[in-house]
């Protein structure tokens, strides 16, 4: 039988937030559970269990160990890791204006053009999204995708969160 590749040999290539990726925890006495979550990555480091992933393909399946536990956790987005990202730790220096090709600019959601003039990149949208709520107050959607390479991008995001046009 082959053993587990390594999820950690793979760096920031594996798609550790990808919806259909099964995670799977084994503790010291041997019980299995489903899931990934904050409080099995506490149990792992503490040595109190194993994590492995299940990564799903067309024709079949790998199992993987996760085994570097702070990649693990940047991939997850409860570490902030700038690599990964695209975006400091820093107050965002945001100008936008309402998207170019909105057709319903008083719609609950709205296309928004912004450009981040701190140099940031935007790779992870849930990190953006993480960090603009927290900065600004602003309700970004996450259930979509956004476009743009740097220093302008487009993204959805909630009209009345937003606050005046710079």
């Amino acid at each position: 039988m082959a053993e587990p590749r390594s999820a950690g040999a793979m760096g920031t290539e594996f798609p550790y937030e990808l919806g259909t990726m099964c995670y799977i925890e084994v503790a010291a006495d041997g019980a299995v559970s489903q899931g990934a979550d904050r409080a099995a990555y506490q149990r792992a480091l503490a040595g109190q269990s194993r994590l492995f992933a299940v990564w799903p393909g067309n024709y079949r399946s790998d199992l993987f160990a996760i085994d570097d536990l702070d990649q693990y956790a940047r991939g997850m987005g409860w570490v902030h890791d700038e690599t990964r990202t695209g975006l400091a730790d820093h107050e965002h220096q945001v100008r936008w204006q309402i998207g170019e090709f909105e057709r319903n600019p008083n719609g609950t959601y709205i296309s928004v053009d912004l450009w981040l003039d701190c140099g940031c990149t935007i790779r992870d949208l849930r990190a953006f999204a993480e960090q603009m709520r927290q900065q600004r107050g602003w309700d970004v959607a996450t259930s979509g995708g956004y476009s743009g390479v740097g220093p302008r991008f487009t993204v959805r995001a909630r009209r009345r969160s937003l606050g005046p046009q710079a």
